[in-house]
């Protein structure tokens, strides 16, 4: 059954449409839009109210005796509530395709420190109790941190008590494709494609019709839909509450480096064509030799256990080292935890012959040289804690295009060499969206991406994301 067969008395203007299989029931059923949201803005407001309970009885511990300021702290949590809905943090998520909390930590951190500034000068009113600035700094440093968990824990327990968005994608053959793949790469888009139509006549879409009742999103990714198209398509989705996602026809010249301006009602793309400013350089290395020499402090205990057990595990040396190639190909000596046996290198060629490969890039997914322990080294990513070495030396930085063998190097074209132009890292934007499981191509259209808009904020957020994928293993090898 069609996705248009649920009126056969009408004639379809619709060509070359069909639904997904086990999904033909679906459009019996009412958008969920509705409910799906507002559902999700109640989540998301208690989990800041406990964010907020939290934060206000820790400085009750921290403040001992004072329980006016403690008293007064929670009972102005009505007015955190509406501080956040002020900031947009309630619906940011209706707003993309794709919503990470990660994205919101400025305007959370930014909630947090407005909040505890108010809660400072409420108490300078002539009521009883006071909060000094160390009290206000606590509170807004426990508020935002318990926010940021609360809000990324609400998500997901959204996402499994929700359906996901039924999706119709306009477009055919490499277009639908693209989406299916990133819906299967971003399960918490939350997505769940019922249906494709892969051309549409936009004169069906004046009257409203009823079919659309039941769909929660429409994306469009589609050559052929011209602006007059889109135009009425944004009229019923609006009509019909309905979201619309539409990806550019030249999606690939619209990578991060592009931003949107306007100049009065007039729409402007804003292309990036400069180069890294040398203070985002310069702070991006103070970066990372802050935060390699402290965690190489932290984690020298659980370094010395792995040792010890890659030791009892199999012979060979502890720590396995190779050439790879660095900063404008500048060949380094990257080091590791070694995670497979001792003569590992020898049998490569065995396994994956390069002159065989039709990529500069290979990724074994049951690789037979990895050892008991090194396949939980691997999947946890406790096997790179010695790359923090390479990042405090300078070899390396914690966030770029990860190290490439050199032998694959000499095989990169012309264009894939815009990925050595900066420092590799200890993670990139490969490890937070996909990991192995990406093809060469899209690890490239990442890397170029981060390269372009390379900033602290960036990287940050990267370093944050990489937790994550470190804990849900997906794509690891």
């Amino acid at each position: 059954m069609s996705f248009m067969s649920s009126a056969p008395s009408r004639k379809t203007k619709y060509a070359d449409s069909r639904s997904i299989a086990g999904h033909n029931d679906v459009w019996a059923e009412p958008s969920t839009n509705e409910w799906r949201e507002s559902l999700l803005r109640r989540m998301l407001a208690a989990a800041d109210i406990l964010a907020v309970l939290f934060g206000g009885l820790s400085v009750g511990f921290l403040l001992g005796s004072n329980v006016n300021a403690l008293f007064w702290t929670i009972t102005l949590i009505p007015l955190w509530v509406v501080l956040a809905k002020l900031l947009g943090l309630y619906d940011r998520d209706q707003r993309s395709l794709r919503h990470l909390t990660i994205d919101e930590a400025p305007l959370i951190a930014t909630w947090a420190l407005l909040g505890s500034i108010g809660i400072v000068f409420f108490l300078r009113l002539p009521l009883p109790g006071s909060l000094p600035l160390a009290g206000a700094a606590h509170l807004m440093l426990v508020t935002s941190l318990s926010a940021f968990v609360l809000r990324g824990v609400t998500r997901r327990l959204w996402r499994y008590a929700t359906p996901p968005e039924r999706t119709i994608i306009i477009g055919s053959g490499s277009e639908v494709a693209m989406i299916r793949r990133k819906v299967e790469l971003f399960p918490d888009a939350h997505l769940n494609i019922v249906a494709e139509i892969a051309q549409i006549d936009p004169e069906e879409l004046l009257d409203g019709d009823g079919r659309w009742h039941s769909v929660d999103r429409i994306v469009v990714a589609a050559a052929s839909v011209d602006a007059d198209t889109i135009e009425r398509l944004f009229a019923l989705s609006q009509r019909q509450h309905i979201r619309l996602s539409v990806v550019p026809l030249a999606r690939n010249l619209f990578g991060a480096a592009v931003q949107m301006n306007h100049i009065a009602d007039l729409p402007v793309l804003e292309y990036r064509t400069w180069n890294i400013p040398r203070s985002t350089l310069l702070l991006k290395r103070v970066l990372d030799i802050a935060v390699s020499s402290v965690a190489i402090v932290l984690l020298a205990p659980i370094a010395l256990v792995v040792a010890l057990v890659i030791k009892f595990d199999s012979r060979g040396p502890v720590v396995f080292s190779q050439v790879r190639a660095g900063h404008n190909k500048r060949p380094f000596r990257m080091r590791k935890f070694r995670t497979m046996v001792a003569d590992a290198e020898h049998h490569l060629q065995e396994i994956v012959p390069f002159d065989k490969l039709t990529e500069p890039m290979f990724k074994i997914k049951n690789d037979p040289r990895i050892t008991r322990v090194g396949r939980f080294l691997r999947r946890s990513s406790l096997d790179e804690i010695p790359q923090l070495w390479n990042v405090l030396k300078g070899d390396m930085s914690l966030v770029g295009p990860r190290p490439e063998q050199l032998d694959l190097v000499e095989r990169y074209e012309p264009e894939h060499l815009f990925r050595l132009s900066v420092k590799p890292g200890l993670t990139g934007p490969m490890q937070v969206n996909g990991r192995g499981a990406l093809f060469f191509h899209e690890r490239l259209a990442l890397e170029r991406e981060y390269i372009e808009n390379m900033s602290i904020f960036r990287d940050l957020r990267i370093l944050l994301m990489t937790f994550s994928a470190i804990v849900t293993r997906r794509g690891a090898y």
